[in-house]
């Protein structure tokens, strides 16, 4: 089954890693993304870029963009993995899996239905 993992923090602490702090946390990240992958559990995957660099789409009769989410919250949407698992239960285990690898912030779990493949699952 399809699980869409949301990856949530603090953006501007996560932003303020230095260099060596990024990449301790990508490292650790690496070694559990490395046995999802041959696993075939891990599908595609994203680091999204800080919500200054964002735009949002307001719909209305006129539709318009502004600049950014203007997140309110502490925690921000930073990133996501979609997961092919065999339950709940098995996407969770992931989730704290990487939350040690990660510490701080929020995954969400949600169980999702592939809508369109797109041709980035064929490249």
């Amino acid at each position: 089954m399809l699980y869409m993992l949301l990856c949530y923090n603090n953006e501007t602490e996560v932003l303020g890693w230095t260099p060596e702090q990024d990449a301790a946390v990508m490292g650790r990240l690496s070694v559990v993304h490395d046995r999802l992958v041959a696993e075939g559990k891990m599908g595609p995957s994203g680091r999204l870029q800080g919500t200054t660099a964002a735009k949002t789409l307001v719909k209305t009769e006129a539709p318009f963009v502004v600049d950014g989410p203007y997140a309110e919250t502490k925690e921000q949407f930073l990133g996501f993995y979609t997961l092919d698992v065999a339950d709940m239960d098995e996407a969770l285990d992931i989730a704290r899996e990487l939350g040690v690898a990660n510490p701080g912030g929020a995954y969400e779990v949600r169980p999702m239905r592939l809508y369109l493949p797109g041709a980035i699952a064929a490249a």
